[in-house]
């Protein structure tokens, strides 16, 4: 079974983010950059599964510039078998159709019977990837899953996603596409031997018209990036108990309009 993970290369979660000077971006210079948590967990649950079944190929792909190629080989690295860089400035400022498109485009040279992506990716948090490359190539999506199992032919597929009380279990028929939830691995860290492995791997670069894309502007595009206004000091209310109590009370009521 062939299983194709998106990656996505996002900066690490520790970063403290900048906008950059056209406010369009944010400022790249000194960030460390890492694959998406979820992303992992969609790495990993395609590695079980191959190990589960003792048999397949695991590839990671991934578009971006040349820094995406760390991400890509930190997948081969955790034991994808080979990796798929889509790098063209036709993508440089590609919105989430954009990115399905060129996807689904590798997905159908690759034709694999699974696709294992994150649920969302956390720089912009958008989560829609996944079910556009499904729409695109007219795949079933289960988004938010926690578990998964496929059936001994490699026919079908049930899956689980967590909701209020409980487990809700749907079955689709393969290929299809898969988002990853929190939860449903434990992520493996790469060995010495994984690392020094990985340098050796495939990773295969793309042009759009290795794709058969023609270059076309994004539909959605950022008008201007905003940082966050500076939080107001906290205050403190000293006094007798009673005195603070009415206090706090009046402000959260009259002041913060919190009550």
């Amino acid at each position: 079974m062939k299983i194709l993970v998106p990656i996505k290369q996002v900066p690490d979660t520790a970063t403290q983010v900048k906008v950059g000077g056209d406010q369009r971006a944010i400022e790249t210079a000194g960030i460390t950059w890492i694959i998406s948590p979820y992303d992992e967990f969609a790495v990993e649950e395609a590695l079980r599964i191959k190990e589960k079944r003792g048999q397949g190929e695991v590839v990671t792909v991934s578009l971006g510039p040349d820094r995406v190629k760390e991400a890509l080989r930190s997948s081969l690295a955790m034991g994808a078998d080979r990796a798929i860089h889509v790098n063209d400035p036709a993508f440089a400022e590609a919105d989430t159709l954009l990115t399905a498109r060129a996807l689904a485009a590798v997905f159908t040279q690759e034709a694999p019977q699974l696709a294992i992506f994150g649920r969302q990716a956390i720089d912009d948090d958008m989560g829609a990837v996944p079910a556009q490359v499904a729409e695109l190539l007219g795949w079933p999506s289960l988004y938010w899953i926690m578990e998964e199992a496929i059936d001994a032919g490699g026919k079908t597929i049930r899956a689980g996603r967590q909701v209020e009380g409980g487990l809700e279990v749907f079955e689709a028929p393969l290929p299809c596409v898969l988002a990853a939830q929190k939860g449903l691995n434990e992520p493996r860290y790469p060995t010495l031997k994984g690392i020094m492995g990985a340098r050796k791997k495939e990773i295969k670069d793309l042009k759009a018209g290795d794709l058969g894309l023609a270059p076309a502007p994004p539909q959605l595009s950022v008008v201007r990036l905003e940082a966050l206004p500076p939080r107001s000091p906290g205050r403190i209310i000293g006094g007798e108990v009673k005195d603070a109590a009415r206090e706090l009370v009046r402000a959260l009521r009259e002041e913060a309009k919190a009550i």
